[in-house]
């Protein structure tokens, strides 16, 4: 107990010296300040307008990134808000109807030799053709409601017949709904098959061309390149 209040009184007595030596060299700074007055205001008016300056600069910056950061999620706002209008066209189409609009953006996209199935039987092969590079594609179509997911044995049937039973250089899931469930697009990624969901679909309606989006789920792209037959 002693030493402990030795170190107290060691630590009080301390602090009152700092204190006492921070006041005298303040009043010391204080008297040498006002004696070279001439030489010091300067450089107090240059610090302060540099401070000045930096801080508008900090804040002009900072008005431009949250300008930039609301600009950027009101494009994608406008992008989403037109994806959705252009699919409420797709939604209109019948199943039928949507395996042939499929095939059509292929061949807008230089597809060539594209075949629609359109029967029962087809083995997951909605929709084949060959892409510019000669690369075979087969493309399983699902038309549902938009708030349905596609599920695991969906896109084990398609794994299952995509490349034995067709020879699928490139295999495409594409649906109208906006989800793969956890388990369907595990098995993608792992079974190099593309998933193109609502959004992705919607952003081929718009344009995006096929090429950009086959590498967004797994590799996606196809290990062999076929000659052009």
């Amino acid at each position: 107990m002693t030493a402990r209040r030795r170190r107290r009184r060691l630590k009080k007595r301390t602090r009152r010296q700092l204190q006492s030596w921070g006041a005298v060299a303040a009043v010391a700074a204080a008297v040498w300040v006002a004696g070279h007055w001439a030489a010091v205001w300067p450089v107090l008016v240059a610090v302060l307008a540099a401070a000045v300056v930096g801080w508008a600069g900090w804040a002009l910056l900072r008005a431009h990134r949250l300008a930039v950061g609301q600009d950027r999620a009101w494009r994608a706002q406008e992008e989403a808000r037109a994806r959705e209008l252009s699919m409420a066209e797709v939604d209109a189409l019948s199943w039928q109807e949507f395996e042939t609009y499929v095939a059509e953006l292929c061949r807008r996209d230089g597809c060539t030799k594209v075949v629609v199935s359109g029967k029962s039987g087809d083995l997951g092969a909605d929709v084949v053709g060959y892409l510019a590079d000669g690369r075979k594609i087969v493309v399983q179509v699902k038309k549902y409601a938009p708030h349905r997911s596609v599920s695991s044995p969906d896109m084990q049937k398609f794994v299952g017949t995509a490349r034995l039973e067709h020879g699928a250089d490139v295999a495409l899931f594409v649906t109208t709904c906006r989800s793969f469930t956890k388990a369907a697009l595990d098995l993608a990624l792992r079974q190099d098959i593309v998933a193109l969901h609502r959004d992705l679909l919607g952003a081929w309606v718009k344009g995006a061309h096929l090429e950009t989006l086959i590498p967004l789920n797994g590799s996606g792209g196809g290990t062999r390149r076929r000659p052009s037959v």
